[in-house]
Parts: C-alpha cells; sequence; structure tokens
C-alpha cells in the first residue's frame, strides 16, 4: 500500500472559526481595467491563499481607492474630465436585457463612466468569478470609491500584495 498526498477540502465552518478574512486596499489610478480585474476576482475567490476551496467563500475583501480613474488600453484621447480616456471607451458597449420585449440596451464605456464610474471595474470583476450563487457572495467583499478616501479605516487594509500587481 502506498501513501500519497492527500487533497483536504475545508468546510464552511473550518473558515468561520479558524481565520477572519483579510483585508487588502490598492489604488487603482491609471491600472488597466482587465489587469487589475484579474488581481482582483484572485483575491476575492481566495486562490492567492493555500486553504482555497472553490465551494467555500474563503476570499479576503479588497477596497479600491481612485476606481473612477482606471483605464482601457488603446489610443489616448483627449477628454475634459477623464484623464486616461482611450478609444476603447468610445467603442466598447455593455449590453443587458431588461426583460421587456425589446429590451436590449446598450451603452458605451464612457456614458457608463459618466453614469457611475466605478461601475466599469465592478462589471469587469463580476464576469471575472464564477457563474454560481457563491459569485454574489464574493461581489460583496469588493470596495469600490471615487477619490483616495474609504470608511474603511478601522479594518486595518493591508497593502496590495507585490506579487498580485498588475503589471
Amino acid at each position: 500500500m502506498t501513501v500519497g498526498q492527500k487533497t483536504t477540502f475545508l468546510k464552511a465552518a473550518d473558515f468561520e472559526g479558524a481565520r477572519k478574512p483579510g483585508w487588502f486596499i490598492v489604488d487603482g489610478d491609471g491600472l488597466t481595467v482587465g489587469r487589475l480585474a484579474t488581481q482582483i476576482a484572485t483575491v476575492l475567490m481566495g486562490k492567492h491563499r493555500p486553504d482555497y476551496t472553490p465551494h467555500v467563500n474563503g476570499g479576503d475583501f479588497v477596497i479600491v481607492v481612485n476606481a473612477d480613474k482606471v483605464r482601457f488600453i488603446g489610443s489616448d484621447m483627449v477628454h475634459p474630465r477623464h484623464k486616461y480616456h482611450s478609444t476603447k471607451m468610445n467603442t466598447k458597449e455593455y449590453e443587458w436585457y431588461t426583460g421587456f420585449n425589446s429590451g436590449q440596451k446598450q451603452i458605451t464605456a464612457i456614458n457608463l463612466w459618466d453614469r457611475k464610474p466605478t461601475e466599469i471595474l465592478r462589471l469587469a470583476v463580476k464576469r471575472m468569478l464564477p457563474k454560481n450563487a457563491l459569485a454574489r457572495h464574493m461581489l460583496d467583499r469588493l470596495k469600490l470609491f471615487v477619490g483616495d478616501a474609504h470608511p474603511h479605516q478601522a479594518q486595518q487594509p493591508q497593502p496590495w500584495p507585490e506579487h498580485l500587481q498588475p503589471k
């Protein structure tokens, strides 16, 4: 009989009693939307931890300040209010369906940024999370803020780890 390595799956009770979720803070000023969103989704799912379990919400909280100043890759353009405006912001479209007849809606990224500046990053992270009921609870741990200030000082957020920093 050979003794091999065993894969252990933790239960939800193991996460609740053993450890509290950590808090990380990242400054989104000038970072690319997709690259930042993949790193945030990794932390929200808990894949950066050695005790990662897919069916348990074992991820950490992520605070993003200056979430309105993220950028898309593309040729730079001049915009009166957006510092990192590019051609992709004019061409990228977000679609959704209202549920009514002829209810398909579309909006470009720059118009979405005008309405809700943090929604671009939130949608990018949401679409990188698993498509199941647990994803909503993971997304609740994402805190996006316009500007440098945030109300989560009491949680003592740690700086974003260097190995998770988008290149």
